[in-house]
This record gives C-alpha cells, structure tokens and sequence, in this order.
C-alpha cells in the first residue's frame, strides 16, 4: 500500500494495524521516502503484496539464487 506522509500521520493506529498483512510505503511529493514493514512476513510474500502476479512455486531460496548467479 502506498500513501502519503499526512495520511499516514493522520491514521497512525490504522497503519500499525495494516503492517501486519502488508508492506506500507509513504510518499512525500509524489515520491516514496520510507517503507515500513513486518519483521515476521518473508521478502517473497513482501514480494507477492507487491506485484499480484509472482508464481506460487517461488521461494527464498530460489530468488537468492537468482540473485546471486548474476554475479558469478
């Protein structure tokens, strides 16, 4: 979810509520300045709240991977 620094100032509780399912990010000017996260979501589910369309059979591991093979 994506919102900006006054709303979140204005529904402080609401967003500490929300955290718990989803990543927050608050833009200042259009542009996205903080993200507040659950330290207990995983960063593939972080990834699915983002983009709707990632794959089940994606995990961890397999991104790590991914990620680290481009500098091999």
């Amino acid at each position: 979810m994506v919102i900006s620094t006054t709303e979140f100032r204005t529904h402080f509780g609401k967003y500490l509520n929300l955290v718990a399912t989803e990543d927050i990010f608050i833009t200042r000017n259009g542009k996205i300045i903080a993200k507040i996260t659950n330290p207990q979501i995983t960063a593939v589910d972080s990834l699915r709240g983002m983009i709707k369309d990632v794959s089940n059979d994606i995990d961890l591991s397999s991104l790590k991977e991914e990620r680290l093979s481009k500098y091999e």
